[in-house]
């Protein structure tokens, strides 16, 4: 009943042990491309830090544009001082710029720690004794594009994996409903900027997902979320007969893009309920909803805190979109409507995650690619424009919440707010924090791919110890 097997012969032993070992080294290969890595999947699942981690998970604030520390967060008197005059300045500016143009907001010591801050942010400044603010950060060219790629893939030059894709691929998801990574930026960025949330040589489970955060339908606000024919059960049915084929196409290739593809209309399909519930703000008080604001900033920081209560690892929450920060005219007004959408949200957030006990584990970030030059800007007839040029000689970024040690501030610009002169910080140097912060330490967090290891950090970075609580 049982056929017997034929036999083997010494010559079929030999032929087979070489492809054997030939598949060794083939293998080998692969994995050098990142393409046998097992972390090519949904991402679902903790995984274990490199070191106890102070923060759990990422609220990024980013300000699209380059909003102005000498208008914020770095008050300098002597523009005042000699506002009409030409700065001694020798640094080059992307664009004609004239005499010292002190800031026309007022300045106030906040909190015990007496940090001043613009009354633009009067409401964040408000928690200013849990918020470390760094004023010495500094980019490397002051073009858009490149420092946007900079500060948020770490790269200026060529299309990186972003930071969020990093926090999840080292952290993994704790939610199997929802992505780990979500970037809301209202009516979104042009294509050339959707880089800004990419997972690039990373697997595709580790790729940001965009909410168009303008809407308040959840059919708007992601896009094909929900099927206009068939039901769940239906759509449940198809996707397992999918996921055969794909499965069985898989067994024959070595691909993780077409893993992270089955995993991505895995992921869609549980998204149904599980979006429908982080999405629905009608759960939350009506005092919670009129903190935060009703505009489309404080609905968006609303629904970025209930995604971290639900294990979403990666929030970033881009202003500025439509209206960038980028004012080189008329800055009294520009950066006053800007603030007053953003001010309200940002408090409340604090608060919020205070009240509810996730303040001490969560990660709050706030700024943009770069600052703006402590000079007037000039119209072509030489005429001030009453706004800022670009500066990414010197700029803030504020940290708060989990490992961060509030009410201090770190490094300094010049007496005028051009260039970081103490302790400058490097945007590999913030990432490196971030990072640590995490759990992890940015020169082992590596992602093996076309023969090489990278890292967020690149070759660079190092941890700003002296923020860390």
């Amino acid at each position: 009943m049982f056929p017997i097997p034929s036999p083997i012969t010494r010559r079929e032993i030999l032929q087979h042990s070489a492809l054997g070992l030939g598949a060794l080294g083939l293998t080998g290969l692969f994995s050098d491309d990142g393409w046998a890595s097992p972390t090519a999947n949904n991402g679902a699942g903790s995984k274990l830090p490199h070191h106890p981690a102070r923060a759990k998970r990422v609220i990024h604030f980013f300000l699209n544009g380059g909003p102005s520390h000498v208008d914020t967060f770095d008050h300098k008197p002597s523009l005042k001082k000699y506002e009409g005059q030409p700065l001694q300045v020798t640094l080059p500016t992307e664009r004609k710029t004239g005499a010292a143009f002190p800031s026309p907001f007022e300045f106030r010591h906040y909190g015990e720690s007496g940090i001043e801050v613009s009354d633009l942010f009067a409401k964040t400044a408000a928690h200013i004794d849990d918020i470390a603010v760094i004023r010495s950060m500094y980019a490397q060219v002051p073009n858009h594009e490149p420092s946007l790629m900079l500060m948020n893939c770490g790269d200026s030059v060529q299309a990186r994996p972003s930071v969020g894709s990093w926090v999840m691929y080292g952290l993994g998801s704790e939610n199997q409903n929802l992505p780990g990574f979500i970037a809301m930026c209202p009516g979104g960025l042009p294509i050339k900027d959707n880089e800004n949330w990419q997972s690039a040589f990373l697997p595709g489970a580790y790729q940001g997902t965009y909410v168009d955060s303008q809407h308040r339908e959840l059919a708007r606000l992601i896009e094909n979320i929900e099927h206009p024919q068939m039901s769940v059960a239906e759509q449940r049915r198809q996707l397992d007969l999918l996921g055969l084929w794909n499965a069985r196409h898989l067994e024959t290739r070595r691909d993780d893009r077409l893993e992270a593809r089955i995993q991505s209309y895995e992921l869609a399909f549980r998204m149904q309920q599980g979006a429908a519930d982080a999405f629905d703000l009608s759960q939350e008080p009506e005092h919670i909803q009129a903190a935060y604001g009703t505009g489309v900033h404080g609905r968006q920081t609303l629904i970025a805190r209930r995604l971290l209560e639900r294990g979403v690892r990666y929030v970033q929450l881009w202003h500025g979109a439509g209206q960038p920060w980028d004012n080189h005219d008329n800055i009294a007004k520009t950066h006053k409507d800007l603030a007053d959408q953003l001010d309200p949200a940002i408090a409340a957030l604090l608060a919020d995650l205070k009240q509810r006990g996730m303040f001490e584990d969560t990660l709050v970030i706030w700024g943009g690619e770069f600052g703006r030059t402590p000079t007037v800007e000039l119209t072509g007839a030489g005429d001030p424009r009453y706004g800022r040029d670009h500066n990414h000689y010197g700029f803030s970024v504020w940290m708060a919440g989990g490992g961060i040690k509030g009410g201090t501030v770190y490094g300094a610009t010049d007496e005028f707010g051009f260039q970081a002169v103490e302790n400058p910080t490097s945007v590999h140097d913030l990432h490196a924090t971030m990072l640590h912060l995490l759990g992890f330490d940015h020169e082992r967090l590596t992602y093996r791919y076309a023969g090489r290891d990278f890292r967020l950090t690149d070759v660079h970075g190092h941890v700003i110890r002296e923020i860390l609580a």
